[in-house]
């Protein structure tokens, strides 16, 4: 992977995160979400690459840009072939509200390297590098919850656990409380969830639950950046949904993923830009004539994480608007 993709990627999210922050707390998703997804669209178009997008905001007749199988950069002769797992704006719902946690994510990787798959449900277990080689979705949460504390040298009662706030994972906060361990309720936003489980200066052990797919391959990007663990595996939500992946080439679509399925070769890196303040990225802030941003982008090649602070001169940038048509 070519070094200097690394700022252009920042550049990318930076583009899908000061168009979304416009919208925070205008209780509009919908609208947040199409000016992340336009403004990502329309930066990638300087960027010296042949991107694929595998992960996207859906089928092509489900999305009309970053779709599953859409071609992205510059595609100039010579231009490094990648996959692009994206994710615009990580927590529409979030952003509508004026929530925290909010970001504009992507990771690019060698061709082939990404996990290819529908918009579905994914199970999905991470946390930092302590617990490498322990986690195992085949075991139950108490178990497993056993077996972090044991890598952190802690009790399970001094765990943290993040669980998305979906009824779908109702039986999984049984038991975790069951077992005795603290639980981190989340609205949305498990890539930021991630990212948090694989900081050891974060207050969050672990990631558990089913929450989407390509938050799962986003996440296992950022978590191999930052030498973390993780395992999925995708549950869907209706027969058509196992066809498709069946179809995409996953010759067992029941497959407990590892790390380096989920986001595998040489190299990856991982971008992302804060919307709304959040444990791991601040937020967009805006003034009468620009705007700040404040992004993280990591490779896994060298385990480098380096935070960016940028400001935004509105005036200047034609992709970057000083004001939406509607102000």
């Amino acid at each position: 992977m070519l070094r200097y993709l690394s700022l252009e990627m920042v550049r990318v999210t930076e583009a899908a995160a000061v168009a979304a922050a416009r919208f925070m707390g205008r209780g509009d998703k919908e609208g947040a979400d199409a000016a992340a997804v336009g403004a990502m669209r329309a930066e990638f178009r300087y960027v010296d690459i042949a991107g694929r997008v595998v992960i996207g905001e859906g089928e092509i007749d489900e999305a009309p840009m970053l779709y599953i199988g859409e071609q992205v950069g510059s595609g100039a002769p010579g231009a490094q072939q990648v996959d692009i797992a994206v994710d615009p704006l990580e927590g529409t719902t979030i952003t509508a509200a004026g929530g925290a946690n909010a970001l504009a994510c992507l990771a690019i990787g060698d061709r082939d390297s990404m996990l290819h798959a529908p918009d579905t449900y994914m199970a999905k277990i991470a946390a930092g590098r302590e617990c490498k080689g322990a986690l195992d979705l085949r075991l139950s949460a108490t178990e497993n919850l056993g077996r972090i504390a044991e890598c952190k040298r802690m009790p399970v009662s001094e765990l943290t656990v993040c669980i998305l706030d979906r009824p779908r994972n109702a039986a999984l906060v049984a038991e975790v409380r069951k077992a005795g361990a603290r639980i981190r309720m989340i609205r949305d936003g498990d890539v930021s969830a991630a990212l948090a489980a694989g900081n050891p200066a974060s207050p969050v052990d672990v990631l558990m639950g089913i929450g989407g797919a390509p938050e799962g391959v986003l996440a296992a990007a950022a978590l191999r950046c930052l030498d973390g663990e993780m395992q999925g595996q995708l549950r869907y939500r209706s027969d058509a949904d196992r066809e498709r992946a069946i179809g995409m080439g996953l010759d067992d679509p029941d497959r407990v993923f590892g790390l380096t399925d989920l986001a595998g070769g040489d190299d990856v890196i991982f971008a992302a830009t804060g919307v709304t303040d959040g444990d791991f990225l601040k937020g967009v802030r805006f003034s009468g004539d620009g705007a700040r941003s404040h992004s993280v982008v990591m490779r896994s090649h060298t385990g480098t994480v380096r935070y960016i602070t940028a400001y935004h001169d509105l005036r200047r940038k034609h992709d970057f608007p000083l004001h939406n048509d509607d102000d």
